[in-house]
């Protein structure tokens, strides 16, 4: 026990930290602790976790993704067209919402690997052709998605949200990708040290592929659970989602500098930040200080993760 919290810690005091504000947020809600307000946080914290995740692939391998958001507002617009109609058509419609997101994911990487231009100025370049596309679209929020459908996956069951079931099972099976396969323990790899990962023979260009191409499928997954929590596509969602799925991935503990970290982490730090945005909602703070709070604990907790990454780099000057 000692040992995992040695190797988790960030992990643990964030997610004690959740607990803390959980404790809060429900002492000040007005309904207290109900089966709707349960579902309602982990609806809405679901959709940042999701986020979280897939800004957490490219920072694995030392990376930071600006066009998340734009790739959830695009494919979250799409869903808007397709997920409706028959079972069949739901099906299909879903497979190529995943698949765009992948595709979004994959150009990311391949301009990155291949182009050799730097991730953040690439993501930016990306993120706003995926905006523009979103836009051209729709250009204003619409479109129908099946009320069935959502209900199944916004609603509880048994008292537990679904949406919580839901961030349950991609973790699980993150958990099993990043830990019991090949490939994770390389993805480590080459965030930890991309030189020395190519001199043990590790494929890095497919690998980090591989991370943006993971980020655009979940990030693709955010955009369709959008749609079902809203029932409407809106091109206009990207930047909160953005901004916020940085800031979580360093409150879960997910080091900047690459190679440290996980989903878990990422999507505590997701839940801790959609906790802290309901607290000042119903603290009885006037409206208009609201974002200023909100802003200034995403200013502070990625100007942190910046603070880690210089940290790594002063420690790596010293063996020089």
């Amino acid at each position: 026990m000692t040992t995992w919290l040695r190797r988790n810690a960030k992990e643990a005091i964030a997610a004690l930290a959740l607990v803390v504000l959980f404790a809060c947020y429900i002492a000040i809600h007005p309904r207290g602790f109900s089966t709707y307000v349960v579902t309602i946080w982990s609806n809405q914290g679901a959709l940042l976790g999701l986020a979280a995740i897939a800004q957490f692939f490219v920072v694995l391998v030392k990376g930071i993704d600006l066009s998340v958001g734009s790739i959830i507002a695009l494919t979250n617009v799409v869903a808007s067209f397709l997920l409706n109609g028959s079972p069949a058509s739901i099906a299909l419609g879903t497979v190529v919402v995943l698949v765009v997101g992948v595709a979004c994911g994959l150009l990311n990487g391949v301009v990155v690997v291949y182009g050799r231009v730097q991730p953040i100025v690439t993501t930016l370049a990306t993120g706003g052709v995926f905006g523009g596309i979103a836009l051209l679209l729709r250009p204003t929020p619409g479109g129908s998605v099946d009320e069935t459908v959502s209900d199944a996956l916004t609603y509880a069951v048994g008292g537990i949200p679904v949406s919580a079931i839901i961030l349950v099972v991609v973790l699980l099976a993150l958990q099993v990708f990043l830990r019991w396969t090949a490939v994770g323990p390389a993805l480590y790899g080459v965030g930890s040290s991309e030189q020395s990962a190519y001199m043990t023979g590790l494929r890095v260009n497919r690998l980090k592929l591989i991370a943006y191409g993971s980020s655009g499928f979940v990030a693709a997954l955010a955009g369709i659970y959008v749609s079902m929590v809203t029932l409407t596509g809106d091109p206009n969602i990207a930047p909160s989602y953005t901004l916020n799925s940085i800031a979580a991935v360093v409150l879960g503990g997910v080091a900047l500098s690459g190679g440290v970290g996980s989903p878990v982490g990422a999507v505590i730090g997701a839940l801790i930040l959609k906790t802290i945005s309901s607290l000042t909602f119903f603290s009885g703070l006037p409206p208009l200080a609201q974002p200023f709070f909100e802003g200034l604990i995403l200013a502070i907790a990625i100007a942190l993760g910046a603070l880690g990454v210089f940290r790594v780099r002063s420690r790596l000057e010293l063996y020089r």
